[in-house]
């Protein structure tokens, strides 16, 4: 089976329109989904056991909880029977067994390829090896999911992801070189200095996070630029929610004039893909033959859900050997649909991608409030700019909600050319719009203040939309 091994090129005997293959590996990608599952299954008992006989923390953990892989016999004992790790977890194994964890296998010398990290609330980062063997595996999943997204040879991608101690741009990266493209890797840097480059290089990819592909269009709206008129003809987004939101999308789509891919991963799954959109644009796929990905109860990770049901997400590794996460709970709220793609593909997917993280849910009045349903609906206003933020305090005894939002440009200066009391009729009006919107998406009143485009931080890499302000000993 091509899942066994690496690929150094496209395989596919079909062909897009423009020329090149049509898949990266046809046989993997259009697998039934019946015996992807026998592989599945087959690489999750490897990994169960070589996890117990090999890795100290998961042995513990294991014994803790009752646990042994041999009870392990289908996709259903595994998500019952076998207990989540979490980040918490994984923290406080660094911290006693420096400098990688117990669930990390001793390496030989010149066997790690990579260390990256991802700094923690403490300061501390969480540091994460990768031995030269899954580097190089990483590489081919990373350039399966990009050629997925319509990356080809004769692309020039600009990557707009940080290059340091996380993961960002490096993975990115990988699969662009795999891939054979044109890479410039220049990262984040100045919003006028990336502009300048797509047009003076014919940048054909451009890749970062969608916030910040949302925040270019309102540089470039500053500038008097037409992103429609550029070069760019796809976006591969990733990083934080958003990409696969429809009003986020269309918004990206339209002011780009690009087609917008959503990639997913998080760093402790890194260096390889969980998920990447299509042609199709029917959510993203879960590559989950490389990185299993399983939707829950969001309260009890061992009862599954039907597809079409929100829940939290549970990711395993199913090749990685140095550092592998089996059942890693990062807290992300999903859900899964499992039809048949139009592009051919097999895998299962994420319609809307992730829709955001479960500790990031407001209880405001006793509703429960994500962060990602009131952009969806801010996002459905032309008149409004790429920058918003959520705020909430206590007033009394009862936590309030209150959404700022900048215009764009464009409508700034049309109200500047209005008499006074017209302005602030059309201000008002848009107000009482945007409220609107907000109370079907989240079922309570939210009061809406517009501001002048400008106002609020500028989004350079992850935007940081909710702003608590209550107390600590009352924020649930």
């Amino acid at each position: 089976m091509t899942t066994t091994t690496t690929t150094a090129a496209p395989r596919s005997g079909t062909t897009d329109d423009r020329g090149f293959p049509r898949y990266w590996d046809e046989e993997r990608e259009t697998l039934a989904p019946a015996a992807r599952e026998k592989i599945i299954l087959e690489r999750i008992q490897h990994q169960l056991h070589y996890a117990y006989k090999q890795l100290p923390f998961y042995r513990r953990h294991y014994q803790e909880h009752g646990f042994h892989p041999g009870q392990v016999r289908s996709l259903e004992d595994f998500t019952t029977l076998v207990p989540v790790i979490t980040k918490k977890m994984l923290v406080e194994d660094q911290q006693q067994n420096p400098p990688f964890g117990s669930y990390t296998p001793p390496a030989r010398p010149g066997e790690i390829a990579r260390i990256h990290g991802s700094s923690g609330t403490s300061g501390t980062p969480t540091m994460y090896a990768v031995s030269k063997k899954d580097w190089q595996r990483a590489a081919d999943v990373h350039a399966m999911a990009q050629w997925c997204a319509g990356i080809r040879p004769d692309d020039i991608a600009q990557i707009g992801f940080p290059f340091g101690l996380f993961f960002g741009g490096w993975g990115v990266l990988q699969g662009l070189e795999r891939i054979g493209a044109t890479v410039f890797p220049l990262g984040v840097t100045d919003s006028e200095k990336h502009l300048e480059l797509i047009s003076r290089l014919g940048t054909t990819v451009f890749t970062a996070t969608p916030s910040y592909c949302v925040h270019l269009l309102s540089v470039a709206e500053k500038l008097g630029m037409d992103l429609r008129q550029s070069t760019v003809r796809h976006l591969l987004v990733g990083g934080e929610p958003g990409g696969s939101l429809p009003g986020t999308r269309r918004i990206i789509e339209d002011g780009w004039g690009a087609i917008v891919a959503d990639a997913g991963s998080t760093s402790e799954m890194y260096p390889f893909q969980t998920s990447v959109s299509c042609e199709a644009h029917a959510g993203v796929h879960l590559i989950n033959d490389e990185v299993f990905t399983e939707v829950v109860d969001a309260h009890d990770p061992n009862t599954p859900v039907p597809a079409g049901t929100r829940g939290g997400v549970v990711y395993t590794h199913l090749w990685r050997e140095s550092q592998p996460m089996i059942r890693f709970a990062p807290g992300d709220e999903t859900y899964l649909a499992v039809e048949p793609c139009a592009c051919g593909r097999t895998y299962p997917r994420l319609p809307e991608g992730i829709l955001g993280r479960l500790d990031d849910m407001l209880v405001i009045r006793g509703a429960n409030v994500f962060p990602s349903a009131i952009e969806i609906g801010l996002r459905s206003l032309p008149e409004l700019g790429p920058e918003f933020r959520i705020r909430v305090r206590k007033v009394g005894a009862l936590d309030e909600l209150t959404v700022e939002a900048e215009l764009t440009h464009a409508v700034t200066a049309a109200y500047r050319e209005l008499p006074p009391d017209d302005r602030e009729q059309r201000r008002q009006g848009l107000i009482r719009r945007a409220e609107e919107v907000l109370r079907q998406r989240i079922n309570i009143r939210v009061p809406v203040q517009l501001l002048e485009p400008g106002t609020l931080p500028e989004t350079t890499f992850k935007a940081r939309r909710v702003l608590d302000e209550r107390p600590r000993d009352t924020a649930p």
